[in-house]
């Protein structure tokens, strides 16, 4: 999500598109906004952008706020968003100036659901967790058990297991050689199993949260390329995509800005996830067929622009001819 462009269409408010063309705000740079957007998005299944305003109320940047708690209000017969910050500030703002990114919204109109629909899983993850940790605190420890006959009563068995705990569990015994005596029998090792998740069972929580939310091991670790890189985008990152330019346009201008072609873009370039064999024929085809500049074929590559407008230059192969067009007298 870091890594998406944005653009800024028409003509309308020409400082605020100036300063888009930037940053979003002048605390964050487009790649960092767009990630912990993403994040919290993620987290609380719902996102609140706010314009930025100058001393005069000019919408001069955007920014994402994480309240503590929020609200729907009416106000003069307008909704307005209330929001309570952790360190107890408040502030409100209207709605219509407040873009909403939401996943997951079912039961309220305006946000998104919690992710309680994980808990039942994150349970199984913590137990696994704690079983992998009692099976190596238990590979490190040896227990044992005895039968000590012949105590008259419970205040001498305890003075007895304090004598041994004291003579063999302290820490001038270096060695950690325990002797019992002779008045012990049935010295027995207890063999303490905890439960420990066998893989299968560990690999099917595993993708139940992968399957929450829409990801899987080669996405996560970044092996992601090709197929399983155009699946991602077509099923995480442009949904997301999507979203933001609809939201963040329609808070920032109005209706009237939007129908003379106002727009704000979110865009990533999803070529770049593509291995090295299927970038050279895209080139190929592409450039052979005349549907991409030079410099739109090296970009693909990570290569910088050419100078003037040779880069512009459509590249056809020469056995190529528009319909009705003559060239030479053997193609005429």
């Amino acid at each position: 999500m870091s890594k998406m462009d944005v653009q800024i269409l028409g003509t309308a408010k020409p400082s605020l598109k100036t300063q888009l063309l930037l940053a979003p705000n002048p605390w964050q740079s487009w790649s960092q906004f767009f990630y912990r957007l993403s994040t919290i998005l993620d987290v609380c299944n719902t996102a609140m952008i706010v314009p930025i305003l100058s001393d005069t109320g000019e919408k001069t940047g955007i920014y994402t706020v994480l309240p503590r708690k929020v609200e729907i209000v009416q106000y003069a017969g307008q909704p307005w968003i209330r929001f309570e910050f952790s360190d107890g500030r408040r502030a409100a703002l209207e709605l219509s100036s407040v873009g909403l990114m939401t996943k997951y919204q079912y039961s309220n109109d305006f946000f998104g659901e919690s992710n309680r629909a994980l808990d039942p899983t994150m349970e199984l993850v913590h137990i696994q967790n704690q079983g992998i940790e009692e099976g190596v605190k238990s590979a490190a420890t040896f227990r044992f058990m005895a039968v000590s006959a012949n105590w008259n009563n419970d205040q001498d068995l305890a003075k007895e297991r304090a004598r041994f705990s004291k003579s063999n569990f302290n820490p001038k015994n270096a060695g950690g050689l325990i002797l019992f005596p002779n008045t012990y029998k049935d010295v027995k090792q207890i063999d303490s199993k905890p439960f420990v998740a066998d893989p299968d069972q560990m690999n099917m929580i595993q993708k139940n949260v992968y399957n929450y939310f829409g990801v899987n091991e080669d996405v996560l670790q970044n092996k992601a390329y090709g197929d399983a890189w155009s699946a991602f985008y077509e099923g995480a990152v442009e949904p997301f995509a999507k979203q933001f330019s609809e939201v963040v346009t329609e808070m920032l201008y109005t209706p009237r800005e939007r129908q003379q072609g106002a727009q704000i873009l979110a865009t990533s370039d999803k070529l770049q996830y593509m291995s090295n064999k299927d970038k050279l024929e895209v080139s190929a085809q592409m450039a052979d067929r005349g549907l991409m500049t030079r410099n739109e074929i090296r970009a693909i590559w990570n290569m910088p622009p050419l100078p003037g407008d040779i880069g512009k230059q459509l590249p056809v192969r020469g056995e190529y001819y528009n319909l009705g067009e003559k060239g030479d007298e053997n193609n005429e």
